[in-house]
């Protein structure tokens, strides 16, 4: 039986605005891939960055999930596959490109891999669209924030959560790198950062909170109501002319810290990662992709302390420890 097709882009990214309040919406809208967008969805997120960003109608961007989840990271499956495809319309087709246009670099070079690594680098690539966004971005957290959607947390202005979600990134458990690396590290602190990755483990909302991640963190039944807070009052404050100048001073603050710097060398050493050696039986990406990526990260997932598991029905073991209660809100 032939595969189900991926929903078209517009059905994973959903777009609205109200030009009376100036506020306009994203939401990641594919639940039941836990939000994961697919390569032209990430096209479509990026477009529409770019398009709110000039558009007088809108002042904040709200960013959001569907479902019980803001999302567990892009479509990998897909990525790879299409990397991997022995027709490169596959491959260009993540860089906007067709089928006849250019000759992707060949086998065996570093160009092969180093494309998609510099090509997250890039606005367009939908990976780090936020930072170059130009109005008040605020993302809504929920469930699961990883991946590619906790590259979306880490560049958005604010970001508001549920006492229920957890952070990270599953390929420092199956991979070892991020492209975001260098900017996770400059919002949570090289300390906190680091035992994320040497860890591989999820972060709780709390813990998140504790390291200045988040700027507030309420019950999941209040979540959208203390968005609309945030998002009223950052549309009422001041001139969207003065938001644009605050946002060139941001810009220059976090390109002094190194900002997209960091993005090109993450994305240079994740080229490498076809050269990294296992020491043993290391979870590596291509035994998981040939075994099944969801069964295989679950079972390495096993290996791990119930409350040190990155997926929520692995950290209700019986030996999970319980978070502390701790409110965390404003």
């Amino acid at each position: 039986m032939p595969a189900k097709p991926d929903p078209p882009a517009d059905e994973i990214i959903r777009y609205r605005k109200d030009a009376e309040t100036r506020i306009a919406t994203i939401t990641f809208d594919r639940p039941g891939q836990l939000n994961a967008p697919t390569i032209a969805a990430r096209l479509r997120y990026a477009d529409l960055l770019h398009r709110a960003s000039i558009d007088d109608e809108v002042k904040v961007l709200v960013v959001r999930g569907a479902g019980e989840d803001l999302g567990a990271g892009a479509d990998l499956v897909e990525e790879m596959t299409a990397q991997n495809s022995a027709d490169q319309k596959h491959r260009l087709a993540e860089y906007r490109l067709g089928a006849d246009e250019v000759s992707f670099p060949p086998e065996g070079s570093f160009r092969r891999g180093a494309t998609l690594g510099q090509w997250y680098a890039n606005p367009n690539s939908g990976i780090r669209g936020l930072q170059d966004f130009k109005k008040i971005s605020i993302l809504e957290a929920k469930g699961y924030c990883y991946g590619w959607h906790f590259y979306q947390a880490a560049d958005a202005d604010l970001v508001i959560s549920s006492d229920d979600a957890l952070f990270g990134h599953p390929s420092f458990r199956y991979y070892g790198w991020g492209p975001r690396m260098w900017w996770w590290a400059q919002t949570m602190g090289i300390r906190k950062f680091q035992e994320m990755v040497f860890t591989g483990r999820a972060f709780t909302a709390a813990e998140m909170y504790d390291c200045n991640f988040l700027n507030s963190v309420v019950p999941r039944n209040e979540l959208e109501a203390e968005v609309e807070r945030y998002a009223l009052a950052c549309a009422r404050n001041r001139p969207t002319d003065t938001v644009f100048m605050q946002k060139v001073f941001f810009e220059i603050m976090k390109q002094f810290q190194g900002e997209y710097m960091g993005s090109m060398l993450s994305g240079f050493f994740e080229s490498m990662g076809g050269v990294v050696r296992p020491d043993g039986d290391d979870f590596m990406l291509r035994d998981a992709l040939d075994r099944g990526l969801g069964g295989a990260v679950k079972d390495n997932d096993d290996k791990f302390p119930p409350e040190w598991r990155l997926s929520k029905k692995g950290r209700k073991g019986k030996n999970a420890k319980k978070e502390p209660d701790r409110k965390r809100k404003r």
